[in-house]
């Protein structure tokens, strides 16, 4: 089942409110996407600590029995 990325940005906002977030659907078909999410949140956090919580922020959509996204390429980093 495809995700609309407004649903994905609504997710991340909810727990990163200021975030830069950049997301592409890479195929087209809503399961396939790449989200850059830079914040100044994540200042202090390696990339593995920053990626888990941007991974907790979109919750079911990438496992479970809602899991609706086949892959996501995932980028973040601190702001400046």
């Amino acid at each position: 089942m495809p995700v609309e990325a407004s649903e994905i940005e609504h997710l991340i906002k909810a727990v990163f409110p200021k975030a830069k977030v950049t997301l592409t659907d890479l195929a087209g078909d809503g399961n396939h996407y790449a989200l850059e999410v830079i914040d100044a949140s994540f200042k202090g956090m390696n990339r593995v600590e920053q990626q888990r919580a941007v991974y907790a922020a979109l919750k079911d959509l990438m496992s479970g029995s809602q899991g609706a996204l086949h892959a996501l390429a995932l980028s973040t980093r601190a702001m400046e």
